[in-house]
């Protein structure tokens, strides 16, 4: 048997060499910093408004072209108007329209006026299996840029539908973002953490993304709303978001000098505690247009399935606004799963 000379040995050492050195350019063994860096400028944080031109959801979105970003449908629904803003750039784009919707997948499409961006590779949904790592990225909390890992925990089906369940963290803000594998390709899309547990992370398989891509687009201004729809969507089969578990109730005018002052309540309907609740409270007139409006934070903690009662609130010539409301609308933008 003839054996290997040195030179032989020593050129296939190195040809290994060069190939671990490779593996990163050819999508393989990617750090999460290298994976981070690459997606954050093709990814947006994206800020809603109704027909007042009030604040009415936040959300993320990213790149599938240079011009179209994609988020969730829950995220624009009913909206009137917005703008986004690219991680790292201080400057913001308005949404020019809405290019695709469906709100049985929960996605949309978007363009953006005067924004352009590398767009992310979608990856294969049906390679995707129990124990592969993924990333998450989003704004919540309006905090742009971040970026957390886990692993994918199940892959849930509905009938022909399904979803892939994740531990990295999903809460309000980060709905919309890219999930991503150990390639930076995309997976999933972000949706939802549903009442019920921890670690309830869900992921819309990008599968669903491609088809509504394919189909044909018909872009419709924003300035005429986004449709509500009463469709049943496949994440809510799973259950209920947890933006949907938490609720601001039994408002009330407090009895001071000021007359203006007021409290509201804070459900939490979670299986978790919650801290850092904000709140849009809305004052409307007799005539249904609004008055007033005031950013409410609620430090917490909020034990599951229990309340907790605001401070005073009403700081700006609050009792003025007292005596022209008609009616008061809180939504709940935001808040924290844990303590």
């Amino acid at each position: 048997m003839m054996r290997d000379s040195p030179p032989r040995r020593l050129r296939a050492l190195l040809t290994q060499a060069l190939l671990l050195i490779a593996l990163p350019t050819l999508g393989w063994g990617q750090t999460a910093r290298e994976i981070a860096q690459r997606t954050f400028p093709s990814v947006v944080t994206l800020l809603l408004q109704d027909r007042n031109g009030q604040l009415l959801s936040l959300g993320t979105g990213f790149f599938i072209d240079s011009t179209t970003v994609v988020t969730n449908y829950h995220v624009v629904q009913g909206a009137f108007g917005g703008h986004a803003k690219i991680v790292g750039r201080p400057e913001t784009h308005p949404i020019r329209g809405v290019a695709a919707i469906s709100s049985e997948w929960d996605l949309a499409l978007l363009l953006l006026a005067g924004a352009t961006a590398p767009a992310l590779q979608l990856g294969d949904a049906a390679t995707v299996a129990v124990g592969d790592p993924v990333y998450a990225v989003g704004s919540p909390r309006g905090l742009e840029g971040t970026f957390s890992e886990g692993i994918v925990s199940g892959v849930r089906s509905a009938g022909r539908d399904h979803l892939f369940q994740i531990t990295a963290p999903i809460s309000p803000g980060s709905s919309g973002g890219p999930v991503l594998d150990r390639t930076g390709s995309v997976i999933g899309v972000a949706t939802a953490t549903l009442q019920g547990g921890q670690n309830l992370n869900f992921a819309i398989p990008v599968t669903y993304l491609s088809e509504l891509v394919a189909r044909e687009r018909t872009v419709a201004s924003l300035a005429s709303g986004v449709p509500q729809s009463s469709e049943q969507s496949i994440v809510n089969r799973f259950g209920e978001r947890n933006i949907q578990g938490v609720d601001a109730t039994h408002f009330a005018w407090t009895d001071n000098q000021y007359m203006g002052y007021y409290r509201f309540s804070i459900q939490n309907k979670l299986s978790e505690p919650i801290q850092h609740v904000t709140c849009l409270v809305i004052f409307y007139a007799r005539d249904d247009s609004p008055i007033e409006t005031e950013l409410v934070r609620i430090p917490g903690p909020i034990p599951p399935r229990l309340a907790r009662r605001s401070q005073d609130f009403g700081r700006i010539r609050a009792d003025e606004v007292r005596n022209l409301t008609r009616r008061v609308e809180i939504r709940v933008l935001d808040f924290a799963v844990g303590r």
